[in-house]
């Protein structure tokens, strides 16, 4: 008896080859000849031929996901889970010669060309997981409902995963739409097509990003085209980054605030062994920020190589701490990992018996060395070396230096609103806590509240130049800022740009000029000015506060005195976030 076994499982390939190589040795005791396919998007010249299926007397289909059945047309098929089939190979084989049945396409697929509204799926995330990730959620959302189309969104937000995509919705889908700035796994997406964007794109140009998503949707593989190659090189190295931080930044604040509650009860209080204090310290100061570092690396390696770059990333990213190469040190090894990891997974070839230990053992065992060996011999000491001039020069700038920082700072946090320049900036400052730099987060942090709280007073102090719109959009503007989500005043840039950006700049960049001259610090990479009801999260708050309201009273006034009046001017459509 001929038998073509095909193994298809989403979830590990080690479960596809170990089910494979069960069935196969199972059919060969009883005298049958196989054929044997385990299933891998990323290599389809490993796919049985049509000549092997048809020659087979019946095919036994072993997945727990959609595969294409089109190859199976006219054949004896029996299909069963993998779970199944490992609990008695001798019996499925069994079952599968008695109770296989020819497929046809036509029972299976009765309503493929029946007309019906696009299907999509999304995922939105960007790096902090507070605002990007729900405004564009929502403006997506309400742009399928008018044009027509059937939309799920999952947002991939800073306490995990919500309304999450079902398998059912996953594989009823046209395309699956990445709105994200950030890496996010696509395992559950194999074989389905796939369009790219950023979280800005997807929020300004809602009804361009689902018109081309189902235009340019592609299957991903390794075999991609070198357009995708070359768009994806394009803006990787800076999504990577963005995961890497986006991964860190719980770690970031909760040590920054355990270590702000040990200064409660006095500076140097966690000296004294045995106290709260000193276990504040130890909890926020010795485990948590020790941690940041390796989570930053290890993500940026995952980011570039999926699961085998999560190891080789951390372990360099410690190396990196211990070194003394700090988040410089953790970003160079995180980026040396991923690339390690990747290329080791492309270019070592194994037989396929043994594909499975590559991501466990091969890659994971080869990519650590090559980082490790990497950061103790050529990057560590010069890289640490740097870190600690830039430390020195940070703490002992004078007033003028630290001033331009300031203004640096704070006006990149309001070019473009949660876009590049404004990661850019904040992902430089809260590398600078590792280094127990905490003057550049305050700076940044203060400016970046600065455009929605300014332009939400502005709509106050000339109300009659705004629309009603415009005032509501104000209010929530307002409450935003308080809590430091810049993205509240997109609604006022994205209609008003040549005036609300420059207005915004000249605010954040008196309001980071302000702190870093009062020698602000802040422990802590967000909140806000919730983190101000913590003692000592912040020092100088009356100061830090100051620096905020005169910024935000800047960009007010300067928005209130170039903006049009509503009247010689379209009216403000409403927020789509």
């Amino acid at each position: 008896m001929k038998l073509a076994i095909v193994t298809a499982c989403p979830n590990g390939m080690v479960t596809s080859v170990l089910c494979a190589r069960l069935l196969d040795a199972a059919a060969q005791r009883q005298g049958w000849s196989t054929s044997v396919e385990v299933v891998d998007p990323a290599h389809p010249e490993r796919e049985i031929s049509a000549a092997t299926i048809e020659a087979a007397e019946w095919v036994l289909l072993v997945t727990t996901g959609t595969v294409d059945m089109s190859r199976f047309v006219g054949k004896r098929v029996f299909q069963i889970a993998p779970a199944q089939a490992l609990q008695d190979v001798e019996a499925v084989l069994r079952r599968g010669a008695e109770e296989a049945e020819v497929y046809v396409a036509s029972a299976a697929e009765p309503a493929i060309d029946a007309p019906r509204a696009p299907r999509i799926v999304a995922i939105t995330a960007c790096p902090t997981g507070v605002a990007h990730t729900f405004m564009a959620a929502e403006a997506l959302q309400q742009t399928a409902k008018r044009l027509g189309y059937e939309l799920q969104v999952e947002t991939q937000g800073s306490v995990g995963a919500k309304t999450p995509l079902s398998a059912t919705a996953i594989a009823d889908a046209d395309v699956v739409l990445l709105a994200a700035d950030i890496d996010v796994a696509t395992e559950r997406f194999a074989g389905k097509k796939i369009y790219r964007c950023g979280t800005g794109v997807a929020l300004k140009q809602s009804e361009a990003t689902l018109k081309k998503a189902l235009a340019e949707g592609a299957v991903e593989s390794a075999a991609s085209d070198g357009k995708a190659a070359a768009k994806s090189e394009k803006t990787g190295v800076y999504k990577h980054l963005l995961t890497g931080v986006s991964y860190m930044l719980p770690m970031v604040v909760a040590g920054g605030l355990l270590i702000a509650l040990s200064f409660v009860f006095g500076i140097t209080a966690y000296k004294e062994e045995g106290t709260l204090a000193a276990a504040l310290m130890q909890i926020g100061g010795d485990t948590a920020f020790k941690l940041m570092v390796p989570l930053l690396a290890g993500y940026i390696a995952y980011s570039i190589a999926d699961r085998p770059g999560l190891a080789p990333g951390m372990i360099g990213g410690l190396l990196a701490g211990t070194l003394g190469a700090g988040f410089i040190g953790g970003i160079i090894a995180g980026f040396i990992a991923g690339y390690a990891a990747k290329a080791i997974a492309r270019y070592v070839k194994l037989p396929q018996s043994l594909e499975a230990l590559k991501p466990i053992l091969i890659i994971p065992l080869l990519a650590s060395l090559v980082t490790g060996l990497v950061m103790i011999y050529v990057v560590g000491k010069p890289v640490a070396g740097m870190l600690a001039a830039l430390t020195q020069f940070l703490d002992s700038m004078g007033t003028t230096n630290a001033i331009l920082l300031g203004v640096l700072l704070g006006g990149m946090m309001c070019v473009d609103l949660g876009g590049p320049i404004n990661k850019a900036a904040y992902a430089f400052s809260v590398g600078l806590l590792a280094s127990q730099s905490y003057a550049p987060m305050a700076a940044t942090m203060a400016a970046g509240m600065v455009p929605p709280i300014g332009l939400g007073i502005a709509t106050f102090i000339a109300r009659r130049k705004f629309a009603q719109t415009e005032r509501e959009a104000g209010k929530a503007a307002f409450v935003l800022g308080l809590c430091f989500i810049s993205e509240g005043a997109i609604p006022f840039a994205a209609k008003d740009p040549l005036r609300v950006i420059p207005a915004s700049i000249a605010g954040g960049a008196l309001t980071g000029a302000l702190s870093m001259y009062f020698g602000c610090k802040l422990m802590a990479p967000h909140g806000g000015l919730f983190v101000l009801a913590i003692p000592n999260a912040i020092n100088h708050a009356l100061l830090y506060l100051l620096a905020i309201v005169a910024g935000s009273l800047v960009t007010a006034v300067v928005y209130a005195l170039l903006k049009r009046p509503e009247a010689v001017e379209l009216p403000l459509e409403p927020a789509k976030a």
